[in-house]
């Protein structure tokens, strides 16, 4: 059981991490989110599209479990 507890450890880290992240990002004033993330506004409406964020996280996600498998599973 110590595994799961390490795997639950760094996954709350990693959420950590990206939480501040997401907080502390907007603030830059040269930030403009990821290419490839799309936002649509209308007059009182809003659509955000996030496809360069979610293509990274899979990218960042799959080598993270292809180590963790590798060399710690």
């Amino acid at each position: 059981m110590p595994s799961v507890a390490k795997l639950l450890i760094i996954i709350g880290l990693l959420l950590l991490i990206t939480g501040l992240l997401l907080w502390w990002l907007p603030k830059f004033p040269g930030f403009k989110g990821i290419p490839g993330d799309m936002v649509f506004k209308k007059e009182n409406f809003t659509f955000y599209l996030p496809v360069g964020t979610s293509i990274l996280l899979s990218l960042l996600l799959t080598v993270l479990l292809y180590l963790w498998r590798k060399f710690g599973g």
